[in-house]
């Protein structure tokens, strides 16, 4: 298991984050205390926790000129980048409203993101084969294609379906091995309800995939068919929650190349989650392996 290959075809993002009291809401104006410019992108940010995880990670993607500074970045985690394509389109960003006690919310612009094309897709997925994972979000064009492309190669695809949308609904989402969703990505799927039905719902829709249902601070669920394992979260001071999913899915993945247990995958995955809220920025935050086997031996 630990010598296969791992692609993450995913966004490649500038994030603008804006300390703000409060969101601002329909028709107002109001000023921000302060303005950070970090890397991010949900395909970015797993990548750098796959990385820093020690998993044997490929970066597939485009950025515009603007982004290089974010192919630097991965580098500097071990991730291979030769399959990310420069564009003339400038690099996706989000600009992210942070509120003092953590809480954020987002405004994406695809840009580079969205000029993935299928002739890319082949062109890089000729070096990866039957075994190989293959990490996909919501983020960027062809998703569709590169979920068919994937499962025609027998890969093991992990899909996170945000940002969630009505077309997401029509993904093949049952060749996927892994679906890491949040709650309101959930209810995207299901509609409205408690928890106990959406699992249901979830479990009855993809009977085949290995559901991991994230709830920020009710902690996460592993759901697979009949059996079901409940993480805690790791308590700690919050200070942005942005990069917190994509740290988790990442240190999963990461553990179970390592051959670890679901339940020590999701415990590891909770502990990186738990330091990547505890700091500023989205892929700044997101920490090394020896943080997270330091925070698991503290809690035992």
């Amino acid at each position: 298991m630990k010598d296969k290959k791992v692609l993450n075809f995913g966004s490649l993002n500038i994030d603008y984050t804006y300390t703000v009291s409060r969101f601002v809401r329909e028709g107002e104006t109001i000023s921000s205390k302060d303005l950070k410019c970090y890397s991010g992108g949900k395909g970015l940010n797993q990548s750098l926790a796959l990385g820093r995880s020690g998993a044997k990670v490929w970066h597939a993607g485009a950025v515009g000129a603007d982004g290089k500074f974010l192919v630097e970045e991965l580098e500097q985690a071990g991730v291979h980048t030769e399959y990310i394509h420069m564009m003339e389109e400038p690099t996706g960003h989000a600009i992210i409203q942070k509120t003092e006690s953590g809480e954020n919310g987002i405004l994406l612009y695809g840009g580079a993101n969205q000029k993935i094309t299928k002739a890319q897709i082949d062109e890089t997925m000729e070096h990866f084969g039957e075994g190989d994972f293959l990490i996909l979000q919501n983020e960027i064009s062809e998703t569709i294609y590169l979920m068919e492309q994937g499962y025609a190669k027998g890969m093991r695809i992990v899909f996170t379906p945000a940002p969630m949308n009505e077309s997401v609904r029509e993904y093949p989402v049952a060749y996927t091995e892994y679906l890491v969703l949040n709650e309101t990505e959930a209810e995207g799927f299901c509609g409205k309800g408690s928890l106990e039905e959406a699992i249901k719902k979830l479990s009855e829709k993809f009977p085949s995939v290995k559901i991991i249902l994230t709830l920020g601070k009710q902690g996460a669920w592993y759901i697979h068919g009949k059996e079901t394992y409940f993480q805690q979260i790791v308590e700690v001071p919050v200070v942005d929650t942005t990069a917190a999913g994509d740290t988790f899915t990442g240190y999963f993945v990461g553990a179970i190349i390592r051959g670890m247990e679901i339940w020590q995958a999701m415990a590891m995955a909770a502990a990186a989650a738990a330091i990547a809220v505890s700091r500023p920025g989205a892929a700044p935050s997101i920490p090394v392996w020896d943080e997270v086997k330091y925070v698991i031996n503290t809690i035992k």
